[in-house]
């Protein structure tokens, strides 16, 4: 999938989340570090990529990007698998407390919203005629459907005219449609 398509999923599955699991009281800057957090959480796994947007943010990003991309030897490895999420739970567990005042900042919420964009990218992913290391280095891929011709082709029309536009209309349906849920958490927002 193209990174735009991406972020609109993560988005979507942080939204949807976010109503069928409410924070009872969360601050203005949690709110925006775990927005940020779950398009960077999207765009991780493919940081096996000198192309990612992710290199573009960082200062010498494009230098360390291509590093990177020699280092991982080739695209969708274990960057999007269980292990590479696992280890990047592990990470974050570790450094976003030590950045993020506890006082200000919800250090869980910044974790769960990075995670949910990881997830999110690989279940996108699952659905394209490569598949993903799922259970990497097992050398399996999952896909889905589970035959290969079936799924979608990155940067093809049917992502860019089917999905992103769908996802959209994900988003603004369940805006719509739980209004009430996004009020009281606007509510809740301190």
């Amino acid at each position: 999938m193209l990174a735009r398509t991406h972020d609109v999923i993560a988005l979507a599955a942080l939204l949807t989340l976010t109503v069928s699991a409410p924070p009872q009281q969360i601050t203005v800057a949690t709110v925006f570090v775990a927005l940020i957090g779950n398009v960077v959480g999207s765009l991780i796994p493919d940081i096996d990529e000198a192309s990612n947007r992710l290199w573009d943010l960082l200062p010498a990003g494009s230098v360390v990007g291509k590093v990177a991309d020699k280092l991982f030897f080739k695209h969708r490895t274990f960057s999007h698998s269980l292990f590479g999420g696992f280890l990047l739970y592990v990470f974050l567990s570790w450094l976003v407390p030590l950045i993020f005042n506890p006082e200000f900042i919800t250090p869980d919420v910044i974790i769960a919203s990075v995670m949910v964009g990881f997830g999110s990218h690989l279940l996108a992913d699952s659905f394209t005629r490569d598949g993903i290391p799922l259970f990497w280095p097992i050398p399996f891929r999952v896909g889905i459907p589970p035959i290969p011709v079936l799924r979608l082709r990155t940067g093809s029309w049917v992502e860019k005219v089917v999905v992103f536009p769908a996802v959209l209309v994900y988003i603004v349906w369940l805006i719509f449609s739980n209004q009430d849920s996004f009020r009281t958490l606007l509510q809740a927002v301190r």
